[in-house]
C-alpha cells in the first residue's frame, strides 16, 4: 500500500500538527516591547516557568541552549529587532534596542548573545557599508529566523574568540579564494551566513583587511567545514564552534564596502557593539547579580530593613550600577543622536562599565557568602553570571581593544577639555533615559574622532558646567552642598587631567606602549562616569516610577564618592544617613518588583 500523498490528494483528513502557542502582537513602541519581552519570559523564579532559572540553569549544566526560550524568542521575531525599519524590521533607536534586550540578559547572558545580539554585531557591518542586495538579503534572512554571525579578525591581545583569521586572494575569472580557520566562533555550527574580516594584504596597516558577506547557500559545501563545539568556561550554553574555509570560492559581490576597508569598518561598527554590550549585557547582568545579594540579605533578616556593613555594600553597588547605566545610556543616546561623534565615548563606556562592574561582582560575592556557590534555582544564577560576564566583555582582550582607541587621542582630549569650558557642553538629551531620540543611521558612523559639542569633550564639559550650576544649589540643604563640593573636586581633576595629557603628548614614549597613557585613560573614563552621574541627576524629573530617586542627590553623592576614591581624590565624608537611604531605596525597588537600572521597569 502506497502511503505517500500525491500532489492533488485530499489532505483534509491528515492529522494536524499541534499549533505553537499563540503570543500577543508585538508592540511597536520600544519601551513597550521591552515590557512585552519581560512579561513573555515570566517570573524567573517560578518553578513551573519553562523560561525560568530552573530551566536556564539545567541547560547551562548540559552546555546546551535553553531550547524552549530560544524558540519563544524566535517566534516573536527577535531577529526583527536587529533589522532597520527601512528594511522591514523594528530597529530604530539603539537605546530602545538595549531596553528590549535587557530582560533577556537579566535572565541569561549566554542566551542574549547566542539567540540575539551577535546577529547585530554581524549585520551592522552590512547596514554600514553593504550594497542594496546585501542589505536586502541580510534583512530577509534575519526576518525569516535565519542566523548570522561574525568572524573577527585576529587581535594582538587575542583570546580564543579573537585568535585565528582568514585570508583571501583574487580568483582567476573573478571573485576570491578564502581560506583559514577559527576555533571559537559563536553559532559557527548553525549560522547560515557569516560576516568575515579577511586579510587581503600583508602587514598590519589600515588597508590589511576587508569584509565579506559569506552566505552558505552561495558557497560550495565541500569548502566550508564546521568544526566541533568548543568548551568554554563562561557562556556554556552558547554554541561556540570552529569554522574552516578551504580554498573557498567567494563571488565578487560578497565584498562589503571597498577592498581594504575592514579595519575602518571595525572601528565604525564596534562603536555600536561596545555600547550595546555595556548598556544591555553588563548592566542587566549586574542588575540580576545585585538582586541575588538583596534576596540573600532580606531572607536572613526576614525582610527587615537593610543595616550594617552589608547594607553599605549593597548601597554602594546600587550607586555604581546607576552610575554605569548613566554613562551607558549616554553612549547609546549619542549613537542615536550624533553617531559620527561616538568613536571615543563608546570605547570609554565599554572600558569604564566593564571595570567597575567587575569590581562590584567581587563585593556582591562577599555579601552572598556560601549562597554564591549554590547551584539551585534560587541563587545558582549568580555563579553563572560570574562565569558569563567576563566572556561578554571579552576580558583582557576587550580592555586592550578599547585602550587602543583611547590612548592615541589623549592629546585631543587635552585640547578639547579647555574648549569644553568655553561652552561646548554635551546636550541634555544625552542624559535623559527614554527621552525622544532618532533612528540610528549606521552610515554616519565614523572611524575618525570628531571634535564637536556632543563628542567626548562635550561629556567632560558637562561635568564642568554641572559643577558650576551646583554651586547655586547649596541652599537646598547639606546634601546638595556636599554634592556641589564633590563636583568641584571632579572639575579640578578634569583640569589636572588636561595638563597631564598635554605633558604626555610631548614625550617621546607617548605612543600606545607608554604606561602613563593607560593610567590617564583610566582616569579619563572614571571622569566620564562622574560627568554622566551629575548630568542624569540634574536632568531627572521628579515624576519617575521610583518616586524621584534619580532627581535626589543621594545616589550621585555615593556614586561620586566611590569614583573619587578610585581616583585617589580627597573626598569628604558622606552626610549622615546617605548610604542607609539609598539602601532603603534599593529595598523598595526590590519589594515592588522594579529593575535596579535607570529605567526602574516593572519586572515579571
Amino acid at each position: 500500500m502506497n502511503n505517500s500523498l500525491s500532489a492533488d490528494a485530499d489532505t483534509s483528513a491528515a492529522v494536524p500538527r499541534p499549533a505553537a502557542p499563540r503570543t500577543p502582537p508585538v508592540p511597536d513602541d520600544g519601551p513597550a516591547r521591552a515590557q512585552y519581552v519581560e512579561e513573555l519570559l515570566g517570573d524567573p523564579f517560578a518553578p513551573d516557568n519553562p523560561h525560568g532559572q530552573e530551566a536556564l540553569l539545567a541547560a547551562d549544566d548540559q552546555r546546551e541552549v535553553p531550547a524552549a526560550t530560544e524558540e519563544l524568542l524566535a517566534r516573536v521575531g527577535l531577529g526583527a529587532e536587529f533589522v532597520p525599519r527601512a528594511l522591514g524590521g523594528r530597529l530604530a533607536s539603539v537605546e530602545e534596542l538595549a531596553q528590549v534586550l535587557r530582560p533577556v540578559f537579566r535572565r541569561d547572558v549566554a542566551l542574549g548573545f547566542g539567540a540575539g545580539m551577535t546577529a547585530l554585531f554581524a549585520a551592522s557591518v552590512v547596514w554600514t557599508a553593504g550594497d542594496e542586495r546585501q542589505c536586502q538579503d541580510t534583512a530577509r534572512r534575519l526576518l525569516d529566523g535565519g542566523r548570522i554571525t561574525i568572524l573577527h579578525r585576529e587581535f594582538a591581545h587575542a583570546n580564543a574568540i579573537l585568535r585565528g583569521e582568514y585570508t583571501a586572494r583574487p580568483r582567476p575569472g573573478g571573485g576570491y579564494l578564502v581560506g583559514g580557520r577559527k576555533e571559537v566562533v559563536i553559532n559557527a555550527d548553525r549560522a547560515d551566513a557569516f560576516v568575515a574580516y579577511v586579510r587581503t594584504a600583508p602587514g598590519n596597516g589600515p588597508d590589511s583587511h576587508s569584509v565579506f558577506l559569506l552566505e552558505t547557500d552561495r558557497l560550495p559545501a565541500r569548502t566550508v567545514h564546521r568544526l566541533p563545539r568548543a568548551r568554554t568556561h563562561g557562556m556554556r550554553g552558547a554554541h561556540y564552534a570552529g569554522l574552516e574555509l578551504d580554498h573557498c570560492p567567494v563571488p565578487a559581490d560578497a565584498l562589503v564596502g571597498r577592498l581594504g576597508e575592514g579595519v575602518s569598518l571595525s572601528l565604525r561598527t564596534f562603536q555600536v557593539s561596545r555600547a550595546l554590550v555595556s548598556g544591555s549585557a553588563l548592566v542587566a547582568g549586574m542588575d540580576s547579580a545585585l538582586r541575588y545579594a538583596v534576596r540573600a540579605v532580606t531572607e536572613s533578616r526576614r525582610g527587615a530593613v537593610l543595616r550594617g556593613r552589608r547594607a553599605r555594600v549593597l548601597a554602594g553597588v546600587f550607586a555604581d550600577l546607576l552610575a554605569c547605566d548613566s554613562l551607558a545610556v549616554a553612549g547609546l543616546r549619542l549613537l542615536d543622536l550624533a553617531p559620527e561623534h561616538a568613536l571615543i565615548p563608546s570605547a570609554a563606556v565599554k572600558y569604564a562599565v566593564s571595570a567597575l562592574l567587575h569590581e562590584d561582582l567581587d563585593e556582591l560575592a562577599a555579601v552572598l557568602g556560601a549562597r554564591g556557590y549554590d547551584r539551585g534555582p534560587t541563587y545558582g544564577g549568580f555563579q553563572k553570571l560570574v562565569r558569563d560576564l567576563p566572556v561578554a566583555g571579552l576580558g583582557h582582550a576587550g580592555t586592550a581593544d578599547t585602550q587602543a582607541v583611547l590612548v592615541p587621542h589623549l592629546r585631543t582630549l587635552a585640547h578639547a577639555t579647555w574648549r569644553g569650558e568655553a561652552g561646548h557642553e554635551a546636550p541634555a538629551e544625552l542624559f535623559t533615559p527614554g527621552g525622544e531620540s532618532t533612528t540610528l543611521d549606521f552610515r554616519r558612523l565614523d572611524a575618525d574622532p570628531r571634535d564637536p559639542q556632543s563628542g567626548c569633550d562635550g561629556l567632560l564639559a558637562a561635568l564642568l558646567a554641572a559643577a558650576a550650576r551646583l554651586d547655586g544649589q547649596r541652599s537646598r540643604g547639606t546634601r546638595w552642598a556636599a554634592l556641589a563640593d564633590l563636583a568641584r573636586a571632579f572639575a579640578d581633576e578634569v583640569r589636572a587631567l588636561a595638563e597631564r595629557c598635554a605633558t604626555l603628548s610631548g614625550r617621546s614614549d607617548a605612543g600606545a606602549l607608554a604606561p602613563a597613557a593607560y593610567v590617564l585613560v583610566d582616569r579619563y573614563c572614571l571622569l566620564l562616569v562622574a560627568a554622566s552621574c551629575l548630568a542624569v541627576c540634574e536632568n531627572a524629573g521628579s515624576s519617575t516610577e521610583d518616586g524621584g530617586l534619580l532627581a535626589e542627590p543621594e545616589w550621585a553623592l555615593l556614586a561620586l564618592t566611590r569614583v573619587g576614591r578610585r581616583l585617589g581624590l580627597e573626598v569628604p565624608e558622606l552626610p549622615d544617613g546617605v548610604p542607609q537611604e539609598l539602601a532603603a531605596g534599593l529595598l523598595d525597588r526590590y519589594r515592588r518588583g522594579r529593575s535596579f537600572d535607570l529605567y526602574g521597569m516593572r519586572l515579571a
